[in-house]
């Protein structure tokens, strides 16, 4: 069955920095755009960060637009994301995602000192 299952989170110190995977199976992943989100506390869920089927395509959300930066590995299945210069504001679980279709559990990141 599909499956996305993210890691890497933790407890990291402002401007610190933080390198989440995804790793997907169950369907064709090189066939599928990628994506990060995050939901923070009481708040929508919210972009984060996207991936054409090649990698050459990118897009970000202003918040982290210069911080963060997305890849992929289609021969592994996996989805990274690259979070550096970390702010408060970054708490959240993230969120990687397939085409929009498909949904991981999530994996806690705080950001904090």
């Amino acid at each position: 069955q599909v499956q996305l299952v993210e890691s890497g989170g933790g407890l990291v110190q402002p401007g610190g920095s933080l390198r989440l995977s995804c790793v997907a199976s169950g369907f064709t992943f090189s066939n599928y755009v990628m994506s990060w989100y995050r939901r923070a506390p009481g708040k929508e869920r919210e972009f984060v960060a996207q991936i054409n089927w090649n990698g050459g395509t990118t897009n970000y959300a202003d918040s982290v637009k210069g911080r963060f930066t997305i890849s992929r590995d289609n021969a592994r299945k996996m989805v990274f994301l690259q979070m550096n210069s970390l702010k408060p504001e970054d708490t959240a679980v993230y969120y990687c995602a397939a085409n929009s279709s498909y949904w991981g559990q999530g994996t806690q990141v705080t950001v904090s000192s």
